[in-house]
């Protein structure tokens, strides 16, 4: 049936018959680490892919066949891009900057940032502006999913009324649903494909079009009640890692007054094969999720006169971690005659997590910006991350230097904090005054120990 053609009365019906036929056209907004990958997912699954990106530069690159993110090649991307004007056809994937294409798009997926205002606060400026563009060029007959993660009663709140303000009703004329992101950039085990997708409508509707239009492409779809069920889902799986994380780290800088290895700690508890879950401790939280999507849920609470008592207190651990590693590392100074102003401290890696060139919320970028305004002179090393610029709460303009030699010896210390699988541990130690290690990952060192602090 032309999409021109479809009735509000058979809206449903034909779309499920478009999504059967993979002849739907998915419409990606946002074509970042979650949206990206998701539309080569669709592209590879036969359905026709139009991403929308307000950076022209990702529209360009992608219209070349080029990535952006390192751990998603170029030659998947090439596969999938047309190399011709016009919209993609089945199993083809192409990226505007024009959101008025949205009415071309019969699902259209919000997979945009969802980041903290200063005081802490959500800032969903970004799911509005999404939500607004696709209310504008709204037409009978289209899906519209939230991925973004954030506090449950997002969806119906605030995306629902302004799709219904077009004079749609939900449900029947046009269908809307959440279904979190659960992207792990560079998850080997774990694809988008292979990660089992909660899928939570608006109504009854609205969840078996968003489970059969994911059902297409990925391997095992969890339907659940509403929108507010999968949206807190979201929440309790991030939140569960933070909480445990402040617990490990917490316990990091108690065992470590004591003269104990958290590392081994951890290693010895992790031999039990039931009732323990293995967490690391390290320098703070990085990524998009964990540093970000408790405090949401913590700002709705308040809203219903409740308090989240175990999400402050594990935000207050993590947020002060940069701190504890400051301290670590001027201990190590002092130890050498040395003062931090105007000290040389080169930091090894600046992505949130190893073998990733994501440096969303990066622990790094907060103990660079800090360790600067104490009077460092700070150089870091990232093999994935060439420039650090401009970011939401930072301004830098520093390159990625050599990790050489001479970089390790003509630095007065060396700050380890993410542990890039390319990071030889000895070479680092044997060349350097001091090593401050935020993630074990001198573990095996046996010569210059003495060189060497854990943080």
């Amino acid at each position: 049936m032309p999409r021109a053609a479809v009735r509000s009365t058979d809206s449903g019906a034909a779309l499920a018959a478009l999504i059967a036929s993979r002849e739907a056209r998915v419409g990606i907004v946002g074509l970042g680490y979650v949206g990206l990958p998701l539309a080569c997912t669709f592209a590879e699954g036969g359905f026709p892919v139009l991403g929308f990106d307000a950076d022209a530069e990702k529209v360009r690159a992608l219209a070349a066949g080029r990535s952006y993110i390192h751990h998603l090649p170029a030659a998947r991307l090439a596969a999938l891009v047309p190399g011709r004007d016009g919209g993609p056809a089945r199993g083809e994937l192409a990226a505007t900057a024009d959101v008025a294409q949205l009415a071309t798009c019969d699902a259209v997926l919000i997979c945009v940032p969802t980041p903290l205002t200063a005081a802490r606060e959500p800032d969903l400026s970004y799911v509005v502006e999404s939500a607004e563009a696709v209310a504008r060029t709204l037409r009978p007959g289209q899906l519209v999913v939230l991925e973004s993660t954030t506090y449950p009663g997002t969806t119906d709140e605030v995306v629902r009324p302004l799709l219904e303000a077009r004079g749609f009703a939900v449900g029947r004329d046009v269908f809307l649903a959440f279904s979190p992101e659960r992207e792990d950039p560079n998850n080997g085990a774990f694809t988008t494909r292979t990660i089992p997708k909660l899928v939570g409508g608006t109504t009854a509707a609205c969840t078996r079009l968003a489970a059969a239009l994911y059902g297409a492409v990925v391997e095992r779809i969890v339907p659940v009640s509403s929108t507010r069920v999968a949206e807190a889902a979201k929440i309790l799986e991030n939140t569960y890692r933070s909480v445990n994380i402040a617990l490990v780290n917490e316990l990091k800088m108690l065992f470590d007054r004591m003269g104990i290895d958290v590392w081994e700690v951890v290693d010895a508890a992790a031999t039990k094969p039931f009732g323990f879950t293995r967490f690391h401790p390290g320098p703070g939280l990085g990524g998009h999720c964990i540093p970000v999507d408790p405090f949401y849920l913590a700002w709705k609470a308040r809203e219903h006169g409740a308090t989240t008592r175990f999400i402050e207190l594990a935000g207050e651990i993590n947020t002060a971690m940069p701190e504890y590693v400051l301290r670590k590392l001027v201990e190590g100074l002092n130890r050498r005659g040395r003062a931090l102003r105007g000290a040389r401290i080169l930091v090894l890696g600046v992505a949130y997590k190893p073998d990733v060139d994501d440096t969303r919320e990066s622990p790094a970028l907060f103990l660079i910006d800090l360790l600067t305004r104490q009077g460092a002179r700070v150089r870091y090393h990232d093999p994935f991350v060439p420039i650090l610029g401009r970011f939401r709460k930072y301004a830098f303009d520093l390159r990625s230097v050599p990790l050489s030699a001479r970089t390790l010896a003509g630095s007065d210390a060396v700050l380890v904090v993410t542990d890039h699988s390319s990071f030889d541990a000895d070479f680092i130690v044997r060349h350097s005054r001091l090593v401050v290690d935020t993630r074990n990952l001198t573990a095996g060192v046996r010569v210059g120990r003495d060189r060497i602090i854990r943080a």
